[in-house]
This record gives structure tokens, C-alpha cells and sequence, in this order.
């Protein structure tokens, strides 16, 4: 196991202890039993974006329910991270990221998915035009950037490698690095990496300029699927059933909203977004956006979304003793679009 993913590992592993020794720690505005529950939801933005709860709100879809943006996020496992330590009240990831927690015994649920991979919305491997990198077996000794490791785009890139035809030594000998995602292009014009994994506005404002190519897409890799799951702390949801209730809904109708309308009207209700919440921010990646690439109607999770990355985690050896099960990690209780429903 290289070094990076050690760390990654001892870093979930601290997360649960603190997790475990805090317990309620940081739950400050949860209710107790019987009492009222809160209405006021902590959570880490994106810089430049507008994420989907953030645009449920602006429609209306959360009832009660307000967000307080108490940063913005560096990675999805940072983010579920600062959920399971109380730090925020939800949080999103990619699910082998959101396995990896639980299978460490953090008490978090997964509840609705928030983003996933289709044919317009979707992770690309890009490199330079003239580069001379075209297959797997390419990459060995280069370096490929991404927005963090351990999560969804090392667990993409480490499949089509594997389908490939590259062995575990080889494989390891292609260079992870982390970049925050806004600098991952410059990165690779400036041939600081060889490869940069771009996805959404990011990436397709970085193919208006020209000059890069794709050599595959996690779409083309595994076809349609939802990415990554919001999760709450368990005893969060045990003391505020009604409040993740609300949210789920939201989000979901936000997805529904989002997929049902032109998009040069989501683009537009994005921008006023970005203009309203004032974080002086540049409004121009929204401009690029398509589709939240969520593949189950409202968000809604399926179990072979957590079982995929179970197996890849095991097959990794990463997952030891028993074997989590994707049951135990989601639930789509609170979401009215099970089953076909709708909200």
C-alpha cells in the first residue's frame, strides 16, 4: 500500500475515534427526545458553484429548513469527515469514500445521491493534445491530478488501469497528485502533471479553450450511474427525523427541477444564486453546467451505487474482515421518489 493511501486510511481511522469518543459532540442544535428539532443545517459550500440543497433552497423546496454555509469544502472526504466529527451536519462524497467511513464504524448514513456521471455530466482523464499518452499502460511513471485522493476519481482511474491489463506494481507506479480542482487545468498546460481529471463546469469550460483531449471518461468506463451520496450522523437523524426528511425532499425536487428544465433557465437561477449569497465569487463556471448526472429519479439510491465500490475496496485490500454491507451504509426512507413515488 503506497504511502498516500496509508495516510488516508489513519486519517478515517482518527475520524472514527473521534466520532466514537465524542458521540452527540458538536450537535448543537439537534433536538432532544421529544423535543423540537432543528431547523438550521451546517455545511461546507463550493467556490464558484452552487450545490444542490443550495438550490433547493432558493426554490422553496426545504420548508423550514436553512442552510448555514460554514465554509467551502476541500474534497469529498474532507467533507463527510467534518460530518462525522460534528464539525458540519451533512456532508457529500464519493460512496467508496462513504464505505471506507463506515466500514471504520463512523455512525453515518447515506440518504440521497448529489451527483453521478451520464452522457452530458461526467469525469474526463484529459492530457494535452500533442501529448503522447493514449492508453493505459502509458501512464506508468506519470502523473495524473486530481481534486483528492482516495475517492472518486483514484477509484475510476485504478478500474480502467486494472481492465487494462496493468498488475498491482504497476499500477502503483503511476503518480497520484491532489490539486484543488479550480488549478487542475493550469496544472496541466503548465505540464506540471501529465494527465488532469476534470468533471462539470470545471471540465467543460477547460475544453472551450482547446488544446487538451480526452483519453477516456468514467461514463465511457461504467455508463450512467449517481457518484456520491449526501450523509448525515446518525444520531442527527435520530433526533431530527423531520428536518433530514425535509432536505431529502428538497434535494430531490431540486434534481427533478434541474433535469425537467431548459437549461439556460437552471443556468440563470444559478447565477442569481451566486450573485445573491455574496462570497465574491466568479459566476462564469456555472455558465458550463448540464445536468447534475444523479441517475435515480430524486436521488434515489440503488444498492449496486455502494456495492460496486465494496467490491473494488476489497479487491484494493483496503476492506479487511467482514465485508461492509451496502444496506447498512444508505437509506432511501426519507425519499418520497422511492418506489416511483414522487414529491
Amino acid at each position: 500500500m503506497s504511502p498516500p493511501r496509508r495516510a488516508i486510511l489513519r486519517a478515517l481511522a482518527t475520524v472514527t475515534t473521534l466520532t466514537l469518543l465524542t458521540g452527540a459532540t458538536g450537535c448543537g442544535g439537534d433536538a432532544t427526545a421529544g423535543g423540537k428539532q432543528t431547523t438550521e443545517l451546517r455545511y461546507q459550500g463550493s467556490v464558484g458553484q452552487v450545490t444542490l440543497p443550495e438550490l433547493a433552497a432558493d426554490l422553496g423546496y426545504l420548508g423550514d429548513v436553512t442552510l448555514n454555509w460554514i465554509g467551502n469544502v476541500t474534497g469529498g472526504p474532507q467533507d463527510i469527515q467534518a460530518t462525522a466529527t460534528g464539525q458540519s451536519d451533512f456532508g457529500g462524497a464519493f460512496n467508496g469514500a462513504i464505505v471506507k467511513l463506515a466500514a471504520a464504524n463512523a455512525p453515518i448514513t447515506a440518504v440521497v445521491s448529489y451527483y453521478g456521471s451520464d452522457a452530458q455530466t461526467f469525469q474526463g482523464y484529459y492530457v494535452l493534445d500533442d501529448s503522447p499518452i493514449r492508453n493505459p499502460r502509458d501512464l506508468i511513471g506519470r502523473k495524473v491530478g486530481m481534486n483528492t485522493l482516495g475517492a472518486h476519481a483514484e477509484a475510476v482511474l485504478k478500474t480502467w488501469l486494472a481492465r487494462g491489463g496493468l498488475s498491482p506494481a504497476e499500477v502503483k507506479q503511476v503518480e497520484l497528485v491532489a490539486l484543488p480542482p479550480v488549478n487542475t487545468e493550469q496544472s496541466l498546460r503548465q505540464k506540471q502533471i501529465d494527465v488532469a481529471v476534470l468533471g462539470g463546469v470545471i471540465r467543460d469550460k477547460a475544453v472551450a479553450s482547446g488544446g487538451i483531449r480526452t483519453i477516456f471518461t468514467d461514463y465511457e468506463l461504467l455508463g450512467a450511474f449517481s457518484g456520491g451520496t449526501y450523509v448525515f450522523r446518525d444520531d442527527f437523524v435520530k433526533r431530527n427525523p423531520e428536518t433530514v426528511k425535509a432536505f431529502v425532499t428538497g434535494v430531490g425536487k431540486a434534481i427533478e427541477w434541474a433535469r425537467t428544465q431548459p437549461r439556460e433557465t437552471v443556468v440563470a437561477r444559478m447565477r442569481d444564486i451566486i450573485g445573491k449569497r455574496g462570497r465574491n465569487e466568479d459566476p462564469s463556471l456555472v455558465a458550463y453546467w448540464k445536468s447534475s448526472g444523479v441517475a435515480g429519479r430524486g436521488g434515489v439510491i440503488s444498492e449496486q451505487e455502494f456495492g460496486t465500490w465494496i467490491d473494488w475496496l476489497v479487491a484494493e485490500g483496503e476492506l479487511r474482515g467482514d465485508r461492509p454491507k451496502a444496506a447498512d451504509i444508505y437509506t432511501n426512507r426519507f425519499n418520497p421518489f422511492v418506489d416511483g413515488g414522487g414529491a
